[in-house]
């Protein structure tokens, strides 16, 4: 299977730049897996197809203002640091040591020292590890988070040509659990009604949380598929979760995870008997055609980059074909693309 089998052409003023003033507005293209037909739909109409004794499956975690603008101490030259994923390692108990990404990197040689907000927050190199990613420790006086919400700026993707004027624009309206280098972006969608309208009709919410990493959209640099290996992101599932979802399934209903990350971490912590067990971990599951879902039974997501592992695990689910198609009618119906574009079910 090939990178350039998931290839689209997309042009440049489908790529949604701000988010719609009112969330539920935004359009949804719902695909039928068993019959292949869409529908045009809006998303707050989205409960229309969830049904009583369904569980809604939503990923909690919370963008961290994870960008930070800062300067060498010793040349106060300009350095750009992006925190991917705290440093769990043993070494570094009752520190705050991140991974980041740090532009430009050859001014981020070990034993360098990042000064932001005007020494507010200092940032030590420690170490190069893989793909040229840095270790940081950071010492401050104060709470590390609310310096962070001072100092950072929401980590946009790319494709966004601006900052936003909120931040809680790029944060879900049940975020709670910090740790979150980009936003769960099917959840954007969701208001605190239209989540109320599901639960009276039935319908089961269940909160897992997996923090986001920026791992999640690198680009796919191999041209065979299974060459790719996905960077590992932390999730959570309380006891509570998994017991909703495995009697959802014991009686019948379905499994609707709201984004691949609800999806990746239902995936990685289900066994083969179709079980869902509760804890927390890494994993760095990569999922594309061929692979066989375990608890999965429907699908809130947005439209994704072309040749994307997120793509690729859309097209697992609803076959590759008929989402490329899929994908080629949301072109030609000028949907909006992307992290602040339109939503897509799969069911």
């Amino acid at each position: 299977m090939k990178t350039s089998d998931f290839y689209y052409e997309l042009p440049q003023q489908l790529i949604a730049q701000d988010p719609l003033e009112e969330r539920s507005s935004s359009r949804l293209l719902v695909l039928h897996r068993d019959r292949q037909e869409l529908e045009h739909r809006i998303f707050r109409e989205v409960p229309e197809y969830l049904n009583s004794g369904d569980c809604l499956v939503i990923n909690d975690t919370k963008v961290i203002p994870a960008r930070l603008f800062g300067e060498k101490e010793d040349t106060k030259a300009g350095i750009e640091v992006l925190l991917l994923k705290r440093c769990t390692r043993s070494e570094f108990a009752g520190e705050t040591v991140w991974e980041t990404l740090v532009k430009p990197g050859k001014k981020a040689r070990p034993g360098a020292r990042i000064s932001f907000g005007g020494g507010l927050l200092i940032g030590e190199v420690l170490e190069v590890v893989e793909e040229g990613n840095r270790l940081i420790r950071f010492t401050y006086k104060g709470i590390f988070e609310e310096l962070l919400d001072r100092l950072g700026q929401m980590p946009l993707p790319p494709y966004i040509t601006h900052q936003l004027q909120d931040k809680n624009r790029y944060q879900t309206v049940y975020a709670r659990h910090e740790g979150s280098a980009a936003a769960p972006t099917a959840g954007l969608h969701f208001t605190p009604e239209l989540l109320q309208a599901i639960e009276e009709k039935g319908v089961k919410v269940a909160h897992v949380t997996l923090h986001v990493g920026l791992g999640t959209f690198r680009p796919v640099k191999v041209e065979d598929v299974t060459q790719h290996h996905m960077h590992s992101e932390f999730y959570v599932i309380e006891e509570e979760a998994a017991r909703l979802i495995n009697q959802t399934k014991a009686a019948g209903g379905r499994v609707i995870c709201v984004g691949t990350t609800s999806c990746r971490t239902l995936e990685s912590a289900t066994d083969e008997k179709g079980i869902l067990h509760s804890g927390s971990g890494w994993t760095d599951i990569f999922i594309y055609p061929g692979y066989r879902f375990k608890m999965m039974d429907g699908l809130i997501t947005n439209f994704h980059l072309p040749e994307s592992t997120l793509l690729m695990l859309v097209s697992a689910f609803a076959g590759k074909e008929t989402v490329m198609q899929a994908y080629e009618k949301a072109v030609r119906e000028q949907y909006r693309f992307f992290s602040f574009g339109d939503a897509m079910l799969v069911v």
